[in-house]
């Protein structure tokens, strides 16, 4: 008998590789050794996928009804002003009140505001005020909502488990970015308007059933100031920090200029031709592309010039997104496209959200979160108006490809304005 061939990869190159491997995946270690912390990712999770449901029924909804591509885009700035209205009040609250009681009810009011949008689409064709008004109540619910969810991150985990929880919560945004309006699309496609927006309240109950599960998180800081004092004493801290407030501005660089949602059911329904199904596709490709990019982040905690960091992956993001623009005659690139710029944004994403939970101390996290939300979550809106009134003013593939050089070369101005945030390495003060 032969003998057999001898392992052509020895013992100690295959633990290596190994090692490698597991670096390179995501680290879901706070998953792991955190109640607290797995039952508000699990029930996010999925309130998260049903809300983009919505993302996807809602404009679709406008476009149907108006035919305008501005119509849509004025959805951003219905919902910017109660974002910026009710985001630092929330902010405060969450410094001051139990963070658990406050989600509970925003995930209360958000189903709400799912319930009136079904209402209206069983009623037929509803007047653009009342889901105008539908779309401004969410979102007043959502500032309620994400400083308090955000700024009780850091106290359900390990300081050393803070980049890679925040890693984790970028996966769920991604896994809810790509199912929620793949399902969304179908959804639309199959069922209608009506279905879209009750199996999205539907979701919110599994997350009030999560919630209700935790203990409660009661805030460090010990009584409250009145309301806009404490406000005012969020951006005092602010003021002097020429890096966090990088943070903020390199988001808005890249939501402002480079966010393309507004025009993707006139791209779905004019350019591309291919109905609510692509339309859904459209929202959920850049999610799949954060999505594929978060799962390998186990480097992330390697990283020491985050700032450079951020940088590089915004202008990526702004690159991509002309290419989106320029792929007029090819559904399926457009999608990659739009894919890489996804991939781009969640690096951005996690660079930026490490810096400023690491940096700001828990007396302060729910307002600096609540500034940090209004940031990203009023930036695409302030972009879906912009891509509207330019889409409507030119055209639609100039809107997009014009604001995607538009991040490019804000990233640059960036860079060089603030020198401080290129050169900002991980554990420095910020």
């Amino acid at each position: 008998m032969a003998p057999q061939d001898p392992d052509p990869i020895p013992p100690r190159r295959r633990r290596r590789a190994a090692a490698a491997v597991r670096r390179t995946l995501i680290d879901l270690t706070p998953l792991r050794t955190s109640r607290q912390f797995r039952l508000l990712w699990l029930g996010e999770l999925v309130s998260h996928t049903g809300r983009h449901v919505t993302v996807v029924a809602l404009p679709y909804q406008v476009y149907l009804l108006t035919r305008s591509p501005l119509a849509v885009g004025l959805i951003g700035l219905v919902q910017l002003v109660p974002l910026l209205v009710f985001s630092f009040v929330a902010g405060a609250a969450a410094d001051a009140v139990d963070r658990r009681r406050l989600l509970i009810v925003s995930q209360i009011g958000l189903a709400g505001s799912s319930l009136l949008l079904m209402g209206g689409a069983l009623a037929g064709d509803p007047p653009l005020w009342f889901v105008y008004t539908a779309a401004g109540l969410a979102a007043a619910f959502m500032a309620l909502d994400s400083p308090a969810r955000t700024a009780a991150i850091p106290n359900l985990v390990r300081k050393e488990d803070l980049a890679s929880a925040i890693t984790l919560n970028q996966v769920l945004f991604q896994v809810s970015d790509v199912a929620g309006p793949a399902i969304g699309g179908f959804i639309l496609a199959r069922l209608g308007l009506a279905w879209a927006y009750g199996i999205d309240a539907a979701t919110f109950l599994v997350a009030i059933g999560t919630l209700l599960a935790m203990n409660p998180m009661r805030p460090a800081r010990v009584g409250a100031a009145r309301v806009w004092e404490s406000v005012r004493e969020g951006f005092r801290y602010l003021r002097r920090r020429r890096v966090l407030q990088s943070t903020f501005a390199v988001d808005l660089i890249a939501m402002v200029f480079g966010m393309p949602r507004a025009l993707f059911p006139v791209l779905a329904a004019e350019t591309f031709r291919v109905g609510p199904a692509g339309l859904g596709l459209l929202f959920a490709a850049p999610a799949a592309g954060a999505l594929a990019g978060a799962l390998l982040t186990g480097w992330v905690r390697r990283v020491v010039r985050q700032g450079r960091a951020v940088l590089w992956a915004v202008a990526i993001w702004g690159l991509a997104i002309v290419g989106f623009g320029l792929s007029t005659e090819a559904f399926w690139l457009a999608l990659g496209f739009l894919a890489i710029a996804g991939a781009a944004d969640v690096i951005s994403a996690i660079f930026r959200s490490t810096i400023l939970q690491g940096a700001v101390p828990d007396s302060l996290r729910g307002r600096l979160s609540a500034i940090h939300i209004v940031v990203v979550t009023g930036g695409p809106r302030l972009g879906d108006l912009e891509a509207g009134v330019v889409a409507q003013l030119i055209s639609p593939m100039f809107s997009v490809v014009s604001g995607g050089a538009a991040v490019v070369l804000g990233v640059m101005g960036l860079a060089g304005a603030v020198p401080a945030f290129a050169r900002y390495r991980a554990g420095d003060p910020a």
